[in-house]
């Protein structure tokens, strides 16, 4: 690499110093494009998907692992009260089961005691638990023998939850990976986010998490509960470009943030074809850090990682589900982790919230594919980011941005490293070529307002 680069590496003791703040009880910004937090602040959405977290772990493991991802950097644990994997008949580590004769009406105290205990731990560490009440399956009829719910008891259920959890730091992500299909389960999600409301007092924010891939906006984008789209780009394919997904939501009136809630997962079979043809083609951390970069720099308020070993918590106690391999508190410290804390660091590192995804500043460079180039431009043209999955060369309209000086750096989405690469007051049209290429080989390019 050149040898005028300026190296400015990330330091990981800073890193890793992680401050716990008070209670977040967030809101949507006023210009209702990112949240916010108590003080009005801006808050960046890095969610892990930990499905089954209130349901296998224990108090030991939850510290484990919510230490582990409040170190990392994330801020949202997406975790589900009555989970997929049986989570109605299978007790928790604690014996206790959710509902008493899988009635809604019935909560059992003891197992949410449990849901307590994980919801203040987290809250010690800073950490947002975006809770949903209920995995899909217990209110969509594509499942008919698990449906529990309807609009009645769906309501007194919300409400119980929203009472006993309104001045905790909650979203909640009603959906469970199902979408609606008839009037009956529209009407059954509005009662659970009517009686939340109820229950809250309408303290917290509330969202919707699709069956993938979808959008939430295709459901409930004009209901007045909704406070923020989700959507679920899935597992489907290599180079998916989820970043079309928040195109269509920030495209909306009223404007919502929106983030994608399930993107495709570390380590998980690509496609994941039910007879396990494919199981030994998994997504990698490449796959998960091109989903995030594409999707933030398309209007996305901030991004959900998962991992196929976390979301289920396995073990090999447990029956292994889509070929999950590795136990979940070795795969918590898989490389794609790492990244999520990296990519928040460099947007957070920046007034974030004023970035708008902005095509015209690319005046030349890959337009589709995995090698697609994103970008985003400051709504002062104080700087912008642009990615480059694939490290191919791309040319800029650098007259877009209005500061005199501009600096212009690499940044490393592998390891968190930043190279200054050039200072100047030259505007006008320039090409740039990121230091290495191919897949695996992903570059943000930063020019910035510079004194």
């Amino acid at each position: 690499m050149h040898h005028f680069f300026r190296i400015q590496f990330v330091l990981t003791a800073l890193f890793y110093m992680f401050i716990p703040a008070s209670a977040q009880i967030l809101k949507v910004s006023e210009n209702g494009r990112y949240l916010v937090d108590n003080d009005g602040q801006p808050f960046f959405y890095l969610g892990d998907t930990a499905w089954e977290l209130f349901h296998r772990l224990n108090r030991e493991e939850a510290d484990r692992y919510l230490e582990n991802r409040a170190e990392k950097g994330f801020t949202v644990i997406q975790a589900v009260v009555l989970a997929e994997r049986d989570g109605l008949s299978h007790p928790n580590p604690d014996g206790e089961i959710p509902l008493i004769g899988k009635d809604p009406t019935k909560p059992n105290e003891k197992y949410f005691q449990h849901v307590d205990y994980i919801v203040d731990k987290a809250a010690s560490l800073g950490l947002v638990i975006g809770m949903l009440p209920t995995w899909g399956a217990y209110w969509s009829y594509l499942n008919p023998e698990s449906v529990i719910f309807n609009p009645e008891n769906a309501f007194s259920y919300g409400q119980f939850l929203g009472k006993r959890y309104k001045d905790k730091p909650i979203i909640w992500i009603l959906g469970g990976d199902r979408n609606i299909n008839n009037e009956t389960e529209r009407k059954t999600v509005e009662s659970m986010a009517k009686g939340l409301r109820d229950g809250d007092s309408g303290k917290q924010l509330i969202t919707f998490h699709p069956r993938g891939p979808g959008l939430s906006s295709d459901y409930f984008h004009d209901a007045e509960w909704l406070d923020f789209n989700m959507y679920q780009s899935s597992h489907a394919a290599h180079d998916h470009d989820n970043g079309l997904y928040a195109e269509h939501d920030y495209a909306l009136i009223p404007a919502k943030p929106t983030l994608d809630g399930e993107p495709r997962y570390e380590t998980i079979p690509v496609g994941f074809y039910f007879d396990g043809s494919n199981r030994l083609d998994r997504f990698d951390d490449y796959d998960a850090r091109q989903s995030a970069y594409w999707s933030i720099l398309s209007g996305a308020c901030g991004h959900t990682y998962g991992n196929n070993n976390i979301w289920q918590m396995y073990t090999k106690k447990h029956e292994p589900v889509i070929w999950a391999q590795t136990p979940w508190y070795e795969a918590i410290d898989h490389p794609g982790a790492f990244q999520m804390g990296y990519l928040k660091k460099l947007f957070t590192s920046r007034p974030f919230y004023k970035l708008v995804p902005n095509k015209e500043i690319i005046l030349d460079g890959p337009i589709s594919g995995g090698g697609k180039i994103k970008a985003a431009l400051a709504n002062d043209g104080s700087f912008t980011f642009i990615y480059s999955p694939r490290g191919e060369k791309f040319m800029v309209d650098k007259n877009l941005l209005t500061a005199e000086r501009l600096r212009e750096s690499w940044f490393d989405p592998r390891y968190g490293a930043e190279y200054v690469i050039h200072t100047s007051g030259t505007k006008g049209m320039q090409t740039y070529t990121p230091p290495t290429n191919g897949r695996g080989n992903d570059w943000v390019l930063i020019i910035e307002e510079v004194d």
